[in-house]
């Protein structure tokens, strides 16, 4: 692998041909992404795909010019502390907002990359090419801001982003608060019957993890067979089963691991803690993303995790 100091300027112009080219493939992904949900982001990332296509047309004509017709194969990758570009299937799952943030982060990235490169240039023709490119990729993010602003006036923008909220709480939010409630409060009694009714904390830890593995199975079978998300817009059934299965393990163990501590009453009042915490973060959900009024969110939820760990300790002392 090169050091960006040890390329020709040759090399160095077919870096940015490759940058450019990858660049716009990754905008065109973008808005392929996006084009059924978010057609108005789609169009920007297709503006975005252009400007990069034609820059890279320019590229390529300056290098036939200076150096012929062979443009040499170097990618990012073949150069040491070269700009890494986040995989495209990673950011594409986090949604349009991520997509915007990512363009212009590459803008970014890729004009701080070939400053700081013209500044470690010794050769005055390499340096004044570092230059050049560096100028074009703020042409870039200038020509990325016009074509937002044109296909992304603030009344699309902010349709885009309530959607894109909506679809992330449908096929997230709710099935993740749906396993976290029924993981942080249906456990609750048979781990503090088992506690109080043995009084070993190890057999509590038992009872704790078998009710935690077996609700998060029973419900990330429960939520992924419920519906196929396509009317009402929930999403993939896999992902909302695996959010809701994981999510009502975490509810369940989280009181669980504190009878992991040999003596009883410590790890009786340490999941006691852990409880009030779990029940506090269900209402805080509810409030944030659910529209649930704080004081009535948080007196559903303690008085339901209430009833049910007093439930487990009645049944525990009987």
């Amino acid at each position: 692998m090169k050091r960006l100091d040890d390329l020709t300027e040759a090399e160095v112009l077919a870096l940015a041909i490759s940058n450019e080219e990858e660049d716009g493939r990754i905008y065109a992904d973008f808005a392929h992404a996006m084009r059924a949900d978010y057609p108005d982001t789609a169009r920007m990332f297709d503006d975005m795909a252009a400007e990069e296509s034609a820059h890279r047309r320019q590229l390529i004509d300056a290098f036939a010019r200076r150096f012929g017709d062979h443009v040499p194969l170097v990618r990012r990758g073949d150069v040491k502390g070269n700009i890494a570009r986040r995989p495209v299937w990673q950011t594409r799952a986090l949604g349009a907002g991520a997509m915007r943030r990512q363009a212009a982060e590459m803008e970014r990235d890729a004009e701080r990359f070939y400053r700081q490169a013209a500044g470690r240039s010794t050769d005055a023709a390499t340096r004044r090419l570092l230059g050049d490119l560096a100028d074009a990729e703020a042409d870039h993010q200038r020509s990325a801001g016009a074509a937002e602003e044109k296909r992304l006036p603030g009344d699309a923008r902010g349709r885009e982003d309530e959607e894109a909220k909506r679809r992330f709480v449908l096929q997230v939010i709710q099935p993740g608060l749906v396993g976290l409630m029924d993981g942080s409060v249906s456990t609750l009694a048979p781990v503090f019957a088992a506690a109080f009714a043995t009084h070993d904390p190890w057999k509590a830890f038992l009872v704790g993890l078998a009710a935690s593995l077996g609700a998060g199975i029973s419900m990330g079978f429960a939520e992924a067979l419920a519906d196929d998300g396509k009317l009402s817009g929930r999403g993939t059934p896999l992902l909302r089963g695996l959010v809701c299965g994981l999510m009502t393990i975490a509810g369940g163990i989280g009181h669980t691991l504190p009878y992991l501590i040999p003596d009883f009453w410590t790890a009786t009042a340490v999941a006691g803690v852990v409880v009030v915490i779990e029940l506090a973060i269900i209402a805080w959900i509810q409030w944030r993303y659910m529209d649930t009024p704080p004081v009535s969110a948080a007196a559903k939820v303690m008085l339901g995790g209430g009833l049910v760990l007093a439930t487990g300790i009645l049944i525990g002392n009987s």
